[in-house]
């Protein structure tokens, strides 16, 4: 049975879609059948794995709004054991649509359910904001990806994402965990980075991974030549944080007795910014995966 992942943030730039193409593909190539769906209208997961726009094809919309089955959608992404289901402008009339649908929020957990037994992972690349389509993903998931640019602003995002979230669990989907905050996009020469880093784990403890993803040129370029960075250059630091990434989902998967497993918060203290502060309440709230063992502090 296929774990579904949401990788989400409302604010963008983040780095959604770089994790859901690079973490797939790493996933693929450590031997686990995977799925990345590209629920963002921009199409930006569709066109990093080498897929130029095609009027033609059909794509998540078909799935979500005409009812397509769902294997008619799904494309072979080229990389052994990766497939895709694609994503057009189409969706920006699919956010409108779903509004008016019978179960508008459960379209998309209805249309994914055949294929869970034909994949070890499904990755959802979500919308940057909180709208319809989010909401599906979200429904439709085990648990939330969150990556975290590591400056001021974002940790502002993780609060309001988090307290979302709680509101989530009660209305939606009572099951969804968090499977780890990803600190993206790291440079280690600024203080800042370092600061924003600590706080996270001084907050959040052991639902932040211990992979962090850095500002790499080569993770930049890859996108523009349709593939991911393990293929662009497996020796750039950008590949090597999300094999390493993938190697710790598959880790923390591992380690899970069973579902609804949830990882313990280790997280302690009050200082910082009043911003993790208020994104530490609102994690208390629900649950939480099990996931990376780093402790706080550690870069």
């Amino acid at each position: 049975m296929a774990r579904v992942i949401a990788i989400a943030n409302q604010k963008g730039g983040v780095g959604k879609t770089t994790t859901a193409v690079n973490l797939g593909a790493s996933l693929a190539a450590s031997e686990q059948h995977t799925l990345i769906i590209d629920s963002d209208p921009q199409g930006n997961a569709t066109s990093a794995l080498g897929f130029a726009k095609d009027p033609a094809r059909r794509t998540l919309y078909q799935a979500l709004i005409l009812g397509e089955p769902i294997e008619r959608v799904t494309i072979d992404a080229q990389i052994d054991r990766l497939d895709l289901i694609p994503s057009d402008k189409n969706l920006v009339g699919a956010a409108v649509e779903l509004i008016s649908m019978e179960n508008r929020e459960y379209r998309l957990r209805e249309a994914i359910q055949p294929l869970r037994d034909k994949y070890e992972y499904i990755l959802i690349d979500c919308p940057p904001s909180l709208d319809i389509l989010t909401v599906n993903a979200l429904a439709a998931s085990d648990s939330i990806m969150v990556p975290v640019q590591c400056e001021f602003l974002a940790l502002e995002g993780v609060s309001e994402l988090l307290d979302t979230l709680a509101r989530l669990r009660r209305a939606i989907n009572p099951s969804l965990a968090i499977e780890g905050i990803l600190l993206t996009m790291y440079d280690d020469r600024t203080t800042l980075s370092k600061q924003v880093a600590a706080d996270l784990r001084s907050f959040f403890g052991a639902q932040v991974f211990e992979s962090v993803i850095p500002r790499n040129v080569r993770l930049a370029e890859a996108p523009s030549h349709g593939m991911p960075v393990m293929f662009y250059d497996i020796h750039s630091k950008g590949a090597e944080s999300y094999i390493q990434l993938a190697k710790e989902v598959i880790v923390n998967a591992q380690k899970r007795v069973g579902p609804g497993t949830e990882r313990t918060d280790q997280g302690s203290g009050t200082t910082g910014t009043s911003a993790a502060a208020a994104a530490a309440g609102s994690s208390g709230a629900g649950s939480s995966s099990d996931g990376g063992s780093a402790g706080p502090g550690t870069e």
